[in-house]
């Protein structure tokens, strides 16, 4: 199998899994690179091919996303060390926007809580409250 036809196919397993939804989340993407991979391809080389592809039909890819809004809560946590309410927000925000409606805002609230506990980020609360404990009985993570 040539050059091109290996494009070709990777290019239409990518249109495959964002076929109904035009979002490939991380187990998608994941697929979507050991098939890469079992054909020759580098993962540097399928990563590329998978943002060029996805850019140019406008699907999201999650990892993207995710790592717009990583690089958010970190900049947030460098001010002052911890999250508040409104950065948490305004990383919501971003998600939502990134995502372009493929998650609901439940779906992202979700992820983000999951990104500042796996980083271990400092919770800015007041005193009588707990706007994350809040946060994350909302969406069913407590």
């Amino acid at each position: 199998m040539n050059l091109d036809e290996v494009k070709r196919q990777f290019v239409e397993q990518v249109k495959l899994r964002a076929y109904d939804d035009k979002y490939i989340d991380k187990n998608e993407e994941r697929e979507i690179l050991q098939i890469a991979l079992q054909q020759g391809i580098t993962v540097d080389s399928a990563r590329a091919a998978l943002a060029q592809v996805c850019e140019a039909n406008n699907y999201v890819l999650e990892t993207v996303a995710l790592k717009a809004v990583k690089e958010l809560i970190e900049i947030q946590a460098a001010n002052d060390g911890k999250l508040d309410e409104k950065e948490f927000g305004d990383a919501l925000s971003l998600l939502k926007t990134r995502t372009q409606g493929k998650k609901n805002e439940l779906q992202c609230k979700r992820m983000l809580i999951e990104i500042i506990e796996e980083n271990n980020y400092k919770i800015k609360t007041g005193m009588f409250s707990n706007w994350f404990t809040r946060t994350k009985r909302e969406v069913g993570m407590a």
